[in-house]
């Protein structure tokens, strides 16, 4: 894996660092290669219960596409400028959103385009005082990526969506909160530590449980009331039937906190 994303696992939270502060974590194609292969890595791995993706520096998380090796690549007439979706953008969006786990976005600076659309991938997103994010895409004559025109209407609902792919602009942190992107705002300062915090509680948390909340919100959002209940029903069994919901059981009858096992 390149050095532009550094990967760690400990006691079941993978920490994902996007790591070209000097460019502000823009996506170029080995760091984008690089995210592919650590959040795919995270994903598949059992002893992980929880990862956390956050970014080197104090000035940016990402902002998105690497504008200076786009521009090369178009210049070249290079076929990899539009095919890093479906190569590199898609994959990782999906491996944020499907992968059987939580996924904490500790976002400490800016966020535009891509780099808003995998925060929005995460399911709990912890942000700076002094973040913003911004769609970006409109600005640069380019429509939506990364799973934002899905992520973005569930957040936000697609009004708002609209207004805000239409007619990019700077969310600062406080708004963002109000709209819903920021699930909570803390001091730039506590950020790295604050992320970890909430990442580590979910790392050590029912992880079978996590994983049926986050299949359940993704299933409701393009099904049926009546289906959902059918898929409730098949999640409530399985989460049910794990080792963690029986030491939750016996734990609250003791008036214990329980040690979950992730299984």
């Amino acid at each position: 894996m390149a050095d532009t994303v550094l990967y760690e696992v400990s006691d079941g939270l993978a920490t994902i660092t996007l790591n070209r502060p000097e460019a502000m974590n823009a996506l170029n194609i080995e760091t984008k290669v690089a995210l592919r292969e650590a959040v795919t890595a995270a994903g598949a791995d059992s002893a992980v219960r929880a990862v956390l993706l956050t970014a080197a520096g104090d000035r940016a998380f990402c902002v998105g596409q690497d504008l200076k090796e786009h521009i090369g690549l178009l210049a070249e007439g290079s076929g990899q400028v539009m095919s890093t979706v479906r190569e590199h953008y898609n994959p990782i969006a999906r491996a944020l959103t499907e992968m059987p786990k939580p996924v904490v976005a500790g976002v400490n600076g800016v966020a535009a385009g891509a780099g808003f659309g995998f925060a929005l991938a995460a399911d709990y997103r912890v942000v700076a005082d002094s973040a913003a994010f911004n769609t970006s895409f409109a600005g640069v004559a380019l429509t939506a990526d990364s799973g934002i025109s899905w992520t973005l209407p569930r957040v936000v609902g697609p009004g708002r969506a609209a207004d805000l792919l239409l007619f990019p602009r700077s969310i600062k942190a406080q708004e963002a909160y109000e709209l819903g992107i920021a699930s909570r705002v803390v001091p730039a300062s506590s950020l790295r530590e604050e992320a970890e915090k909430v990442a580590r509680a979910l790392a050590e948390g029912p992880t079978v449980a996590y994983a049926a909340i986050k299949e359940s919100l993704a299933y409701g959002a393009s099904h049926s009331f009546a289906e959902l209940l059918e898929k409730e029903d098949e999640l409530q069994t399985k989460a049910g039937a794990s080792e963690d919901h029986t030491i939750a059981v016996q734990a609250f009858v003791n008036k214990e906190k329980p040690k979950y096992l992730g299984r």
